[in-house]
């Protein structure tokens, strides 16, 4: 089973430490970036799962400090400055969100450390999201200069609410994730030593239980995803609008020199 994701994938890792589940880890440099090569992996590899026999419920999690920390500065300069890599990395960002939604297999994510960009799409979609006390969620899209469009601004509200999810969404204020459990956004908060263990003993419950009923619950579940489709598509046809604009460049220059940013204060809607 793993060799065949290992061949297709090159900077997903994955492991097999229980029957029927699968883990995918995020390892990669910079405490687990996204950059173009894993962008493009991410929505890819869940229709193959969902084929796949052998996998019966799937774990994802980050290897090291971090679940992930969100897409590399190199995918972001490289959306700015050219359209068609702006536009692929869209269609791949659309692709991750319908792929979770209809991959049949349930999925768990075991969060730990920061959990931003791309990574926080996979963490909060998941169908169950335990995340340590000390994890630290941030969707960062306005601080960045654009909107928040690849899944936050369709599945926030349904998770805690639209009232906290306008204010993390628009404040980019970072969450803890005993914060995020009370406030409705993650399934379950434990102790980070406990994060693994619980995440695998969920798994193992799931990979040994009705599959049927599983995934059908699931799918029955998901259907308030695919409802709302057409608002993600907006949202995300938004924030990718904005990727051309001005107001990013600053956010990016703020990132790297790690100050405040200074947007201009016009107003073009």
């Amino acid at each position: 089973m793993l060799e065949t994701y290992q061949h297709k994938f090159s900077r997903l890792t994955f492991e097999n430490n229980q029957p029927g589940v699968l883990e995918i880890v995020f390892d990669t440099p910079n405490l687990n970036a996204v950059d173009e090569l894993t962008h493009s992996e991410l929505p890819a590899v869940w229709p193959i799962i969902d084929q796949d026999p052998s996998v019966r419920v799937v774990i994802v999690r980050g290897k090291g400090k971090a679940f992930s920390a969100g897409g590399s500065f190199d995918l972001i300069d490289a959306q700015i400055e050219d359209y068609r890599v702006r536009m692929r990395v869209m269609r791949e960002s659309r692709d991750l969100f319908y792929n979770i939604i209809n991959c049949n297999k349930p999925i768990i994510s075991a969060i730990h450390g920061p959990a931003v960009g791309a990574g926080l799409v996979v963490a909060l979609m998941a169908d169950i999201s335990i995340a340590a006390h000390d994890a630290r969620i941030i969707d960062g899209h306005t601080r960045l200069g654009v909107a928040a469009g690849d899944h936050a601004s369709m599945v926030w509200p349904l998770l805690c609410g639209m009232a906290k999810a306008k204010y993390l969404l628009l404040t980019c204020s970072e969450i803890s994730g005993k914060d995020a459990e009370q406030a409705g956004l993650v399934s379950l908060s434990v102790n980070k030593e406990d994060l693994l263990t619980e995440a695998r003993g969920i798994a193992g419950e799931l990979s040994g239980g009705a599959q049927e009923a599983i995934r059908w619950t699931k799918y029955s579940l998901n259907q308030w995803h695919r409802q709302n489709g057409p608002m993600f598509d907006a949202a995300l046809g938004l924030e990718f609008l904005g990727f051309g604009g001005p107001d990013v460049t600053e956010g990016v220059a703020a990132h790297r020199e790690r100050r405040s940013p200074q947007f201009s204060p016009r107003v073009s809607s």
